[in-house]
């Protein structure tokens, strides 16, 4: 009886990390992308204050690195180098080191996934601590700390205590 041979099997396009320019990312991937190249850089909603107004954006999650998907026999990894805005393929020992595709898959999800409503508050609300070490805790709201901070003031044994808390800990009471 004769033995079926089977193919080799050809590896599955696998992820890879580009080091990008110093504030290229954005330049890179639009360049890899036009040279039929798939790219994903991960990036998340920013909101600043500049010159007294409050301005958002969208910035890379990993500033300086975007993740591209190349298939080993096929894809020709020449070009990836002069391209513009990227730097170099991230390697180890001169060899690159593929990114685990269940990484990816986990950013896209968690990325993906609609962020809470945005907590509007008026300097005198009155907020519950929902985490950490005060949680349970009734407080009063007294001002933004940046984008993602605020100010509470929570009276605790009897004293007044000024604290900075992430915005995501509390809920509007």
């Amino acid at each position: 009886m004769r033995a079926l041979r089977m193919p080799p099997q050809h590896p599955p396009p696998r992820w890879y990390l580009i080091q990008c320019k110093p504030r290229q990312d954005s330049r890179a991937e639009e360049n890899l992308t036009r040279q039929a190249f798939k790219c994903y850089r991960p990036t998340h909603p920013v909101e600043r204050i500049q010159r007294g107004r409050r301005t958002a954006s969208v910035e890379s999650l990993f500033p300086g690195y975007l993740f591209i998907q190349l298939d080993q026999l096929n894809d020709n990894w020449h070009p990836i180098r002069s391209t513009r805005g990227v730097n170099q393929l991230v390697t180890f020992g001169k060899q690159p080191i593929a990114v685990a595709d269940e990484l990816i898959d986990q950013l896209k999800q968690q990325l993906s996934e609609k962020p809470q409503k945005s907590v509007t508050l008026e300097p005198g609300d009155r907020v519950r601590i929902n985490s950490g070490s005060y949680k349970e805790l009734e407080a009063i709201f007294l001002a933004r700390d940046g984008a993602e901070r605020i100010v509470i003031l929570l009276q605790l044994l009897h004293r007044d205590h000024t604290l900075s808390i992430p915005i995501s800990a509390v809920e509007k009471t």
